[in-house]
């Protein structure tokens, strides 16, 4: 109902940028603390379902971290600004094991800082950021990579500045936002939607007046949309809006 969850409160001693719930209960969070409900965790912990750190998880990264999904199997993708992973070499972008371990056969690299992942429904990677190469490859800001770490050479749509979120909806489409003005090619204002293929979906152009830092899929195919706007869709919204499923 809206109210405080008073029997919740872990804390952080810094900046949290991105949770990420598993199906047991347990929230990954990352940031760029260094304590979080409890002992030494350095931008990435795990809490259980009651808000107490979860000793049992043991991960860090040299930097900040904006962004975590949980795939099918239990693994974790992690990304952000870090260039080492529980000590080892990862540029921006590397998987955890569940119990926190390095998967140590996931290493693609990104050229710079990774702030959005989202897994599509055949198990590939979405990846966004400030990279402008992915997997060694030229890519702008955009990427797909197949759940090896291997890069989709047949997606390259590119964008013309940050992507900071992304969205897949049920039909595979995929939802980017950012502080984009172009997306594959043609004018998108800080949103725009691509096909499975990463072809522009010529259909869809809402544009937001400012960044777009958070893109959400809600049940019935609406999309929650948040950032630093005062316009969305063409209308008055201050920082959050919600679109409806074209």
């Amino acid at each position: 109902d809206g109210t405080l969850d008073t029997s919740f409160n872990p804390g952080a001693n810094a900046s949290v940028y991105c949770l990420a719930p598993q199906t047991d209960g347990k929230v990954l969070v990352g940031g760029a603390f260094s304590w979080l409900g409890g002992p030494q965790c350095t931008n990435v912990g795990r809490l259980n379902a009651d808000g107490t750190q979860d000793i049992t998880f043991h991960a860090n990264a040299s930097g900040v971290v904006y962004s975590l999904t949980v795939q099918a199997d239990g693994t974790i993708l992690i990304g952000g600004a870090f260039t080492t992973l529980n000590g080892q070499p990862r540029n921006y972008l590397g998987r955890l094991k569940a119990d926190g371990s390095l998967d140590s056969t996931f290493n693609p690299g990104a050229g710079s800082t990774v702030s959005g992942l989202a897994v599509l429904a055949d198990g590939r990677i979405l990846v966004g950021g400030y990279f402008l190469t992915l997997g060694d490859q030229p890519r702008n800001y955009i990427g797909l990579l197949y759940a090896d770490g291997s890069l989709d050479d047949a997606f390259n749509p590119g964008a013309n500045d940050y992507v900071y979120s992304q969205a897949v909806q049920a039909d595979g489409k995929i939802q980017v936002g950012g502080n984009f003005t172009t997306l594959g090619g043609q004018a998108r204002n800080r949103m725009g939607r691509l096909n499975n293929d990463g072809t522009l979906d010529l259909t869809f152009n809402p544009g937001a007046s400012g960044c777009v830092y958070s893109l959400g899929q809600e049940a019935d195919g609406t999309t929650l949309v948040g950032g630093s706007f005062t316009t969305l869709g063409g209308q008055p919204r201050n920082g959050i809006g919600r679109l409806n499923n074209i």
